[in-house]
């Protein structure tokens, strides 16, 4: 959980410096987040999440 906290704010950032430097535009932006918001609801998900944690797990071994 923390991870996915961690990561959500990550991209919020990472999205709201995109829209003020002006590389993605608010319908852009809006259109990103309404697929990622409804491809959460899909069958994928849990394999997306599952994919990003094991991503993570091998990350950290790396650094040790």
């Amino acid at each position: 959980m923390v991870l996915s906290v961690s990561v959500v704010v990550l991209l919020g950032i990472a999205l709201f410096v995109l829209l003020r430097t002006g590389y993605v535009r608010a319908g852009s932006a809006i259109t990103a987040v309404l697929f990622g918001f409804f491809l959460a609801s899909t069958g994928i998900a849990p394999t997306i999440t599952q994919v990003l944690n094991s991503t993570a797990t091998a990350l950290t071994h790396i650094g040790r």
